[in-house]
């Protein structure tokens, strides 16, 4: 029997995309998956060794099939909205590769005697409504009854093999954008432990459930050299990923990141709001970045769920980039790409 006073975020120590195992970890789990490159399929366009956003399947006829899975712990306390956010989250990796999503199976693992088949379904509901505003459906999907709940979706997508966006293209000159602001991990440790206010639980809803339509969008742009989206790792951590799968490294203006109430944020960070993904983000990859301040620290490696995406874009190709991120949201442009040094990112 569900008791509906039982709160969804305690069931987890971490938070939607937070609850990712560290980056150091995960390196050791694929080391030791026995993944051999020598043994290729032709047809494997992106594969995981390349630390992208989805897998991609050359199908024939210039079209490749784009699917990717992304699941997570409750990072919020209603089921609607928890399943709407990460319904959100999972399709944002096919608009990371510039693809147009074309359909999503559910993935639920539901502790049924404790929380009951109705809490359940309202997940369900909010993945669904994320699904639909994508325009696609949500045709089925796999649960098993287990102590902790988590959910996600399996999404795959489709896009000309010439437009396919990926995390390693990135040149030397291009201009770095961010399409949502920052913060999400620390509002989300704000609204798990009740500080959050009203403004700050509604800005988290509003952005994490924003789906990233532009990423479809921008692939009639050949200067798109590299998109991915912002999620687990932080801004750090994705913009790391970029610049050492393009052989680049970045110089980024702390103050054009876009941030949630950057006050407000500094607030709660005293608060002791810092999500634990934060550090163990600082620990992974902070040896490759020039030296940051508290304050830089907990913006830069603060774990997102369902966040921006990260393009980088030829500087000839500024205006019409800039048009249709201005459709969509705002223009952030953060800092630019530069050849390759000891530093990956240096702030300025």
């Amino acid at each position: 029997m569900s008791d509906n006073n039982i709160k969804l975020t305690s069931f987890n120590p971490g938070s939607g995309c937070g609850c990712k195992i560290e980056p150091s970890k995960l390196h050791e789990v694929l080391e030791s998956s026995n993944f051999d490159p020598s043994q290729s399929f032709d047809k494997l366009i992106v594969g995981h060794d390349q630390n992208d956003d989805a897998a991609v399947l050359d199908i024939g006829n210039g079209q490749a099939l784009v699917h990717s899975t992304d699941f997570f712990t409750p990072i919020v306390d209603d089921p609607f909205e928890f399943g709407n956010i990460a319904g959100s989250n999972a399709i944002s990796d096919i608009y990371a590769m510039g693809a147009t999503p074309d359909m999503a199976l559910a993935i639920l693992g539901w502790p049924i005697d404790k929380l009951g088949s109705e809490m359940a379904g309202k997940v369900l509901a909010g993945a669904r409504e994320a699904c639909k505003k994508a325009g696609i459906p949500l045709a089925g999907g796999h649960s098993i009854d287990i102590p902790q709940p988590i959910f996600g979706l399996s999404v795959t997508g489709r896009v000309r093999i010439g437009e396919l966006k990926k995390n390693n293209g990135a040149k030397p000159g291009d201009l770095l954008y961010l399409t949502k602001p920052l913060g999400i991990g620390v509002i989300a440790t704000a609204m798990k432990k009740e500080l959050a206010n009203d403004n700050d639980t509604q800005w988290a809803l509003d952005t994490m459930k924003r789906l990233n339509f532009e990423g479809a969008e921008l692939v009639r742009i050949s200067g798109i050299n590299a998109m991915t989206d912002i999620t687990g790792f932080g801004l750090a951590g994705h913009l790391h990923e970029m610049m050492k799968a393009s052989d680049c490294s970045a110089r980024i203006d702390f103050d054009k990141i876009p941030k949630y109430d950057y006050a407000r944020l500094k607030e709660l960070y005293s608060l002791q709001c810092m999500p634990t993904g934060t550090t163990k983000n600082y620990l992974a990859y902070h040896k490759d970045i020039s030296k940051v301040n508290g304050e830089e620290l907990f913006i830069l490696f603060d774990p997102q769920t369902s966040g921006g995406l990260l393009i980088s874009v030829d500087p000839k190709n500024k205006l019409e980039t800039e048009n249709i991120l201005q459709k969509y949201g705002s223009v952030n442009c953060i800092g630019t790409v530069t050849k390759r040094n000891e530093i990956l990112i240096n702030l300025i």
